[in-house]
């Protein structure tokens, strides 16, 4: 089977299974052997920062020499990103490899009465196998959804939990406060298992703390009294550290996200707690410099940049990282329907963060049009909207008039993925 008869496959499997609970992905891992007993596993889960606090945890254990498995979603530009061993994305061919061992399994477990197992733990079931095929020895797990009843909570006996920023997204599936959304991110936290988390509001640091409680979990919150922002250079952060674990020195971000240092000192703490005194925090500042997460204000062209801020509070942290007024600006804007976009233009033209707004359509069922998007924007800015119809008409118009000025793309992860995939077709 190639490569992309394997993507084709796991893409249609919406198409003929639905969600499963956790004790059917349990019933999948013990068919395809319990991979993840072969590795200690770090789960991770929250509303932002996820996959940031996963890419800088892989990056330090692997300064520890340690060997790794990473797994995180969505992909931007090939399915394969979501599986990573040592920082490097799993070949075509190894990617080939499990997927035909996973799908041997599941038609094992079909011809049993059982379901086939959804896009997300099919993937999950891959990324496992390949963890324990390549003797893995630390395991990064993001949760897709939620926690609680997300596929990667089956994995029963986590090394620690780690829980990100809470803020309002997928308010239809996880409930439309942030007691309701900690209380579903939470859900990940197992029995006397530590929990690690960034303080966000009283309300949600409240749920994190009493299910920890609960569970007789050791629980640690990361405020912002952590560590001190120092400066913003051209091409990252740098900030320090409140306690002396780390040593009176200077720490880079390959970002420029105000918002980062507090997913790196997350990172950090985990790494404090599984290493103590045995660890070698040069190394992790090292690696923490070094390091670039695709996406995640990511420069793509000179002055060009990425971002996968997709819902208010991540755009709300966004606009705290960029250069006041907006002076200079120019934000190219798209979103998908089941996304408070409207929240998320008014902020963006309130906060005066452009001095020109394109707005385009993601070419997916799921995109919002461009027309009602301009609208929108054109209702909290008197500053000029335009729209290009196609994402690469879009890009295409503000590399021409970018003039010296910074062009910042945002509001749907698919949008990151589609203009890194047609920079790379440039390229």
């Amino acid at each position: 089977m190639t490569y992309e008869e394997a993507v084709k496959y796991i893409l249609e499997i919406p198409r003929f299974t639905k969600k499963n609970d956790r004790e059917h992905t349990r019933a999948f891992l013990t068919y395809l052997g319990e991979p993840q007993e072969h590795m200690k596993v770090l789960h991770v889960a929250g509303t932002n920062g996820k996959g940031s606090v996963c890419a800088y945890l892989e990056g330090m254990l692997r300064s520890e020499g340690k060997r790794t498995g990473l797994f995180t979603s969505p992909h931007l530009v090939k399915m394969n990103e979501r599986i990573a061993v040592n920082g490097e994305a799993v070949s075509d061919r190894s990617f080939c490899a499990v997927f035909e061992k996973t799908l041997k399994t599941v038609k094992r477990m079909e011809e049993q009465g059982l379901a086939h197992p959804t896009f997300f733990e099919f993937l999950l079931g891959m990324a496992l196998c390949a963890f324990a095929e390549a003797g893995v020895e630390y395991a990064v797990l993001e949760t897709g959804l939620g926690g609680r009843l997300d596929a990667t909570s089956a994995v029963e006996h986590p090394e620690v939990c780690v829980i990100t920023s809470i803020g309002l997204d997928h308010t239809e599936y996880l409930g439309n406060t942030l007691e309701a959304i900690a209380g579903e991110k939470a859900g990940i936290i197992r029995q006397g298992v530590p929990v690690f988390y960034a303080q966000t509001a009283e309300e949600s640091d409240r749920v994190i703390e009493q299910n920890a409680r609960e569970r007789g979990s050791f629980c640690k919150k990361i405020g912002k009294d952590a560590y001190e922002i120092l400066g913003i250079g051209d091409k990252h952060i740098a900030f320090s550290c409140s306690s002396a674990y780390y040593g009176n020195t200077t720490w880079k971000l390959n970002n420029t996200g105000l918002y980062q240092p507090g997913n790196a000192m997350l990172a950090m703490e985990v790494m404090r707690y599984l290493f103590g005194e045995s660890g070698h925090p040069k190394r992790w500042r090292e690696a923490l410099a070094d390091l670039k997460w695709p996406g995640r204000m990511e420069e793509v062209l000179p002055d060009v940049y990425i971002d996968g801020a997709h819902n208010i509070s991540a755009v709300e942290a966004f606009v705290q990282s960029v250069p006041r007024d907006g002076v200079g600006n120019i934000i190219l804007f798209s979103a998908v329907e089941d996304k408070d976009y409207e929240k998320m233009a008014e902020r963006l033209c309130v906060s005066r963060a452009a001095e020109l707004y394109v707005v385009t359509h993601i070419d997916d069922r799921r995109g919002a049009d461009a027309e009602r998007l301009a609208d929108i924007f054109r209702k909290y800015t008197e500053r000029p909207v335009v729209v290009r119809e196609s994402v690469e008409e879009a890009v295409g118009y503000a590399l021409d008039v970018q003039n010296g000025r910074r062009v910042y793309c945002l509001g749907s992860l698919y949008l990151t993925g589609m203009i890194k995939g047609l920079i790379q077709e440039e390229i």
